[in-house]
């Protein structure tokens, strides 16, 4: 598994198409071989029934250890009333991280009267401006870097924690054993990790109904809890000037079509799309975040395509506000699949450039999607690759239909959903309100929906 995701980071595809087949045999061989489940959202054709049978494995014998320490620790629950519901959020991205730049808004907005919230971070500790910001939007925030899985279960459970908000599922550094020891009555899988976690981890998922339709439940262990819109947390930093094209290295004319996720979210078959469209416009350059293990590979994957790699500019890695200044000067961002852009989709519309995406199944494919609707333009999401080409097409070749839509968004962005920090907040307090009576009440984790 480490050489298919070392390949996916460098864009090395000579083998692309063996992989799924080789961890789809993985899954069901017996024995210890085991694909991480974060490798398979990446993965064309994966199903999400698939990938909640591949973090059932994952976890499977972990799960058994976690029942036993969980037996040894006897940590029992008080579910008598309280005038404060307390919120624990779980996470190693308390730091200048995308994870941390969407959620910080909302923890600062959170109602005091009725919750207390608890942040405990087993990531590096990171004294920059973002730390201190997001400790100070917490109640009481705790480094558990240093303690065991069991020595921390031992103090979410002393801090009286109600519910457990792990924000890292499965992706790098998470500490799931933690999770799966179950400190908390009520434990909830959020942002970090765009799927299920497998039985017995979490109680619920936030989500919404563009990214998980009521159909899908199947495909997950937690119960769906639906934010009335976007279940992606957003702020509404102001925007820097932005800068010239020349100072971010792109030519003075052309159009810019960019991409700006990880490289191990590209694929062949995107590539070729991009290809075309490259190919149907004239002077056209597509923006890609800089990843210097994949850029050969990728530049020499343009030539096979017929384009000039020359006409592919990397973006170096630069901090928040700089990073969001200079995704003004894109024209369209274009969209992976099956993994979509998340944070990179809410970072293009709030810099004011739209992105065109192809839903799939999957809630990693849906995100942007479900982005799109919140911001109001639905106009934007493919119903399949060939319309998904249209409206690139379309927008490159129109320039005033291109500065119709980007108006629109500049007005949307002001009025929707997506950036309203305050409604955001209220829906998903309410969510965990409803999760908290449900509990006390005795029932089961359930479908919980606040529209």
């Amino acid at each position: 598994m480490r050489s298919i995701h070392r390949a996916r980071a460098m864009c090395e595809w000579g083998d692309f198409a063996s992989a799924a087949p080789k961890m789809r045999a993985m899954m069901v061989a017996p024995g210890d071989g085991l694909v991480p489940p974060f490798l398979l959202l990446s993965e064309p054709g994966v199903t999400a029934r698939e990938q909640r049978a591949c973090s059932e494995r994952w976890t499977a014998e972990r799960r058994v250890a976690a029942a036993i320490e969980r037996g040894r620790l006897g940590l029992l629950f008080d579910l008598g009333s309280r005038e404060k519901i307390t919120i624990g959020y779980l996470s190693c991205d308390f730091q200048d991280h995308a994870t941390a730049h969407l959620l910080v808004e909302t923890l600062e907005a959170h109602d005091r009267a009725r919750f207390h919230i608890r942040g405990y971070s087993y990531g590096r500790a990171n004294e920059g401006s973002m730390r201190r910001r997001l400790a100070a939007a917490f109640d009481g925030f705790c480094d558990i870097s240093a303690s065991s899985d069991a020595d921390a279960a031992r103090r979410i459970h002393a801090d009286g924690v109600d519910m457990l908000v792990d924000l890292k599922g499965f992706t790098n550094g998470a500490r799931t054993g933690l999770t799966m020891l179950r400190p908390a009555p009520v434990q909830v899988n959020f942002l970090g990790y765009p799927g299920t976690m497998g039985e017995g981890v979490c109680d619920y998922i936030i989500t919404d109904r563009f990214v998980t339709p009521p159909a899908a439940a199947p495909d997950y262990a937690e119960a769906f809890a639906y934010m009335p819109q976007c279940y992606q947390p957003r702020g509404r930093a102001p925007l820097a000037p932005a800068p010239t094209r020349a100072a971010a290295g792109l030519p003075e004319q052309g159009f810019v079509f960019c991409c700006f996720n990880q490289a191990y979210k590209l694929t062949p078959f995107i590539f070729d799309l991009w290809a075309r469209l490259l190919d149907d416009t004239p002077g056209s350059v597509l923006w890609l975040l800089q990843a210097e293990t994949a850029e050969g590979n990728l530049r020499n994957e343009m030539r096979r395509r017929g384009i000039d790699a020359a006409r592919l500019i990397f973006a170096a890695h630069l901090g928040q506000g700089d990073h969001l200044a200079r995704l003004r000067l894109a024209d369209l961002v274009l969209d992976t699949s099956p993994f979509s852009a998340h944070t990179t989709a809410s970072d293009a519309l709030s810099s004011g450039a739209p992105i065109v995406t192809c839903p799939g199944e999957t809630f990693a494919s849906r995100v942007a999607g479900s982005i799109l609707s919140a911001v109001g333009l639905p106009e934007l999401i493919a119903s399949d690759f060939d319309d998904y080409l249209e409206i690139a097409r379309t927008l490159a070749s129109n320039p005033l239909l291109l500065a119709r839509l980007k108006s629109k968004l500049a007005e949307n962005r002001l009025t929707t959903a997506l950036f309203d920090v305050s409604a955001y907040t209220r829906g998903i307090e309410a969510l965990y309100a409803e999760m908290w009576r449900r509990k006390i009440s005795g029932l089961a984790p359930g479908i919980i929906d606040v529209a």
